[in-house]
Order: C-alpha cells, then structure tokens, then sequence
C-alpha cells in the first residue's frame, strides 16, 4: 500500500478541492481561500497561487518577517456517483511567506513551508513528517484517475460489477446479488470498487494488480487481467 507521505503528496497534487486555514481570516469566504494551482517545489515546499487581492495575500504580506502559520486543507471526493463520496482529506501544516514578483500580474505565489501533515482516507489514517512528504512521489495515475474512473463506471460496469465473483468471505456472498458496483477508487497498486448488495449493506473491496503500474499502458493491461480473473 502507499504510504502515508505519498498518499499525502498524492492529494496535494491532485485536482480535488484545497482551502487555505490562516489564523485571523475566520470571516473569508472558502472560495477566498481556495488556490487556482498548487504544486510541490524540489525541497518539498507546497506553492499556492492566489490573486493578488486574496485575504490570504494580504495576511501573507503583512506578516513581513514574522512567521504566519496556515494549514492547507484537501477533501478528496470520488469524482463517480456513490454513497459517501469524501473519500479523504488531507491537512498540511506549515509557515505561509508571499514571494512577489513570481507570479503573472494580478497573481502571487505562496509559499508553504511544511512543517508537518497528516492524511485521513480510505487506506486509514497516518502522520508525515517535512522529510518524508519531500522525498514523497505522488502516485502516476492521480492526473487521469477521474476520467478512468468515469469510463470504467460508464463503458465497463458490467465488467467492474463482474469483479464480485472474486470477493472472499468477508464480503457475505450469500447475498450475492449486487446492486451496484462502482470503481471508487484508482492507484498503482490496485482498483477499489463500492458494492452495494440487494440488502443496501454498502462496503468497498480491494482488487490489487500483479505488480503496481506505471502509466496507462501498464493500468490496461492490469485491468485485463482482471477483469479475465473474474470472466473465468
């Protein structure tokens, strides 16, 4: 499974929704706080960028040489229809600093020196050290996991749905008859799918690859193999 860093570098890296947490902007509106981009510099610092009249510039810029602590907030939400769609959040904590100059006009850059992070998502939850998030690489598929996961739940949902016969035990196939079966969830090492029986009961299992893929010519033939398991 991924570690707690690179399922944290993952989230900050990926598309879903961030809000910056600046002590003193309690009346800001969430969009306010909300960067356009986010990215993960060479030491491991996270840049946000803002527009230029953000409450969160502004407190960035009046800090001058005083330490202005912010904590980027990330909730992770299945880009498919299902029950519980938060699949996790992350929080980065760290010292905010606006490097002027950087940006295009009307743009700043922040820059977030991380201080500490932790990770609540479907693998459980995990504490990160600044190092650890550095030295972090987000998973290979995070840039194109929404649209994968939409065009399996749309042009394979026979085959996902398919995918129960592999279920063990601890699924109760007694009942059998699935509902519903949607692919929640996509990484390297596996695909997890969202069952829901004809009795409502609701629980996600796991379907690990052979080996954990690279790019997108290894994700389809580890999806083949799959989905062949479960033909036969």
């Amino acid at each position: 499974m991924p570690s707690a860093a690179e399922r944290t570098r993952t989230l900050v890296q990926s598309t879903s929704s961030a809000v910056l947490l600046v002590p003193g902007l309690g009346g800001a509106r969430p969009e306010q706080l909300t960067p356009s981009e986010r990215s993960v510099g060479p030491d491991g610092e996270v840049f946000l960028l803002f527009p230029a009249d953000s409450p969160a510039v502004r407190a960035a810029t009046h800090a001058q040489d005083d330490e202005l602590t912010a904590v980027l907030e990330i909730t992770d939400v299945a880009p498919v229809s299902v029950p519980n769609r938060i699949r996790g959040r992350a929080w980065v904590t760290g010292w905010l600093t606006a490097m002027r100059g950087i940006a295009a006009p009307g743009r700043v850059l922040l820059r977030l020196e991380v201080g500490e992070a932790c990770v609540d998502d479907l693998w459980g939850t995990g504490s990160v050290e600044p190092e650890d998030f550095a030295s972090a690489t987000a998973d290979p598929l995070v840039a194109h996991e929404a649209d994968l996961l939409q065009h399996l739940h749309t042009a394979h949902s026979d085959q996902v749905r398919e995918l129960g016969c592999l279920v063990g035990q601890g699924a109760d196939p007694a009942e059998g008859d699935w509902q519903s079966a949607v692919p929640v969830a996509l990484d390297r090492f596996g695909l997890r799918v969202r069952f829901q029986s004809t009795g409502g009961r609701i629980f996600d299992a796991r379907f690990d690859f052979r080996e954990p893929v690279t790019d997108i010519i290894g994700l389809r033939r580890a999806m083949h193999q799959l989905f062949d398991a479960a033909a036969y």
